[in-house]
């Protein structure tokens, strides 16, 4: 069972920058799948960014494409958000979530929420002048 924590969040101005990261424990990182998910109240939680095991497959949501690059760091057991040109419509609590994908293809993406089994706490991103 793998654990995530997430940090990084905080109040930015819209065009400015931010990385949030999740340092992942308990379990051979490079098993899993992740993703970047965010939520808003009253909203369902999103799909942001997802990673192959591999780091070698990326996925986005259109919203943020060009915008946002999600990357990983096998040996040191983490996943990054590295989000650019932020616009106020961005502000949401952000989540890493991880999928379990052992003895799977490696450059395999998770982008249904429902597959993720592993959640963090969330971190909250905000953008406003």
């Amino acid at each position: 069972q793998v654990q995530l924590v997430e940090s990084g969040g905080g109040l930015v101005q819209p065009g400015g920058s931010l990385r949030l990261s999740c340092a992942a424990s308990g379990d051979t990182f490079s098993y899993y799948a992740m993703g970047w998910f965010r939520q808003t109240p009253g909203k369902e939680r999103e799909l942001v960014a997802a990673i192959s095991r591999s780091g070698s497959n990326v996925d986005y949501a259109h919203s943020v494409k060009g915008r946002f690059t999600i990357d990983r760091d096998n040996s040191r057991n983490t996943v990054s958000l590295q989000m650019n040109s932020l616009k106020p419509e961005d502000t949401a609590v952000y989540y890493c979530a991880a999928d379990l994908q052992e003895g799977k293809d490696p450059v395999l993406v998770t982008t249904n929420s429902d597959e993720y089994e592993y959640w963090g706490q969330g971190t909250q991103v905000t953008v406003s002048s």
